[in-house]
């Protein structure tokens, strides 16, 4: 892959991060419309771990308070009611679903995911 290439994939990755649609998905139909080779797994799980470090850098003052605050909030009873410490919790009960519904479904969602790059 070139860098032209890279640089594209990339931009692309990071403007659709953020729709309810697959960056994923963009990047192989992108690659399919230019002729471009599957960048691969590799590449596309780089480019997240890159828009997941922006959001990171972005929020690092709130994340910093949320975390602060929620881990105080277990020795300390009266920062329970904190909205930080709540949006602690919050972020930890909805990590629990997907958590549990990835690990069941692992080999059901890598043979769709294989089989999907396979076809576009």
């Amino acid at each position: 892959m070139g860098w032209i290439e890279a640089v594209i994939l990339g931009l692309v990755q990071g403007l659709t991060e953020f729709l309810p649609i697959s960056s994923s998905a963009h990047i192989l139909v992108l690659s399919k419309i230019f002729g471009w080779q599957d960048p691969g797994a590799a590449f596309t799980a780089v480019t997240q771990i890159g828009t997941e470090m922006a959001v990171v850098i972005y929020f690092w003052r709130d994340i910093a308070h949320i975390v602060s605050t929620w881990a105080r909030s277990l020795l300390r009873p009266e920062l329970r009611s904190d909205h930080a410490a709540k949006m602690g919790w919050y972020v930890i009960l909805g990590t629990i679903p997907i958590a549990v519904l990835g690990v069941i479904f692992a080999k059901q969602i890598e043979t769709v995911a294989q089989i999907g790059r396979a076809h576009v």
